[in-house]
């Protein structure tokens, strides 16, 4: 059963992993930090996190978005929310940078990333979750 509390935020950033820590844990949150896709599923796997923060691009182009499929891909893991974030916002910045239509998210915000958005987002997903049951 997943911690309703705690949250993995996966981003190649240590810094922007810093910054969202001390936000969510200022916030009753309990944060796992990964470095990378492969670490981010490999975490959710062994901790079941009650949500998920995933930059869309980290060591390769479009990470967050394979993340975001293959969570919802699997059973155990489709039932956590997923916010993205990203500093490019569209596919008119970047070609490569996937449609609506192709998402795998719940929310997306776009860095840098206003905290009280941020958890005011968090709050509403996980209420969402909590109602579904």
């Amino acid at each position: 059963m997943a911690d309703p509390t705690r949250i993995l935020v996966v981003d190649d950033d240590p810094d922007f992993l810093d910054y969202l820590e001390i936000i969510l844990a200022a916030n009753g949150y309990a944060v796992d930090k990964a470095a990378s896709a492969e670490q981010g599923l490999a975490r959710m796997r062994a901790c079941c996190p009650a949500l998920v923060i995933v930059d869309v691009m980290m060591s390769y182009v479009l990470d967050g978005w394979a993340i975001g499929r293959e969570i919802r891909e699997d059973p155990v893991l489709r039932h956590v929310p997923i916010i993205m974030v990203s500093a490019i916002v569209s596919n008119a910045d970047d070609p490569m940078f996937p449609t609506i239509d192709e998402a795998h998210f719940d929310a997306f915000l776009s860095k840098p990333v206003d905290p009280a958005t941020l958890v005011q987002r968090i709050e509403e997903l996980l209420a969402v979750r909590q109602d579904e049951g």
